[in-house]
């Protein structure tokens, strides 16, 4: 029988995982990865054929993340758990959410694919029912390009000294009402 490791797939995916946490992904390399584990680079080869493996792996995880915290969201509507999750993540963990979101890379679907799983959900909703596809995709930008600076703020640190953690979502939920009060507004004004 063969020995057994104590460095299998999940215990370097972990350590990769807390290195990318406080430097992104472009923190992660083999050598790296042994040093937080104690080890030689060879288990993380027998388990990895190449770091971009490991990286892809990583990702999956913090997309798994990202999924637990918006599904611990009890918000009334996907705009509001979409945005405090986001606001979470760019909370407790900054590096990530700063590579992920604001830097061009393979971990994010694009913003299509994500706009288009929206707008079933937001067709569902009913005080978007009399609206047409197009506008609900317009809110659905105006909402994420709002929502993706107030959690960039959040990730760097530029919120206002006399906001905590209760202000920013008490503003995400006022600002989102507020865009979606306008275009309400314009739709019915589009009506006349």
């Amino acid at each position: 029988m063969p020995p057994t490791t104590k460095y299998d797939r999940d215990s370097i995916v972990e350590a990769a995982f807390e290195i990318a946490k406080e430097s992104g992904f472009s923190g992660i390399s083999t050598r790296a990865v042994a040093k937080r584990l104690g080890c030689s680079v060879a288990p993380i080869y027998q388990n990895f054929a190449t770091v971009g493996e490991l990286t892809a792996a990583v990702a999956e995880r913090v997309r798994a993340m990202s999924g637990e915290l918006l599904a611990a969201q009890t918000g009334p509507n996907p705009f509001e758990n979409m945005g405090k999750a986001s606001l979470a993540f760019a909370r407790d963990y900054p590096a990530l959410f700063r590579e992920m979101a604001l830097e061009p890379n393979d971990y994010m679907a694009p913003h299509d694919e994500i706009e288009d799983a929206m707008a079933g959900v937001m067709a569902g909703d009913p005080e978007l029912a009399g609206w047409t596809d197009t506008a609900r995709r317009r809110l659905f930008l105006k909402m994420r390009v709002f929502q993706l600076g107030l959690s960039a703020m959040v990730a760097n640190g530029h919120l206002p000294s006399w906001m905590d953690e209760k202000a920013v979502e008490d503003l995400l939920l006022e600002t989102g009402e507020e865009i979606a009060a306008g275009m309400m507004e314009s739709t019915r004004k589009d009506e006349r």
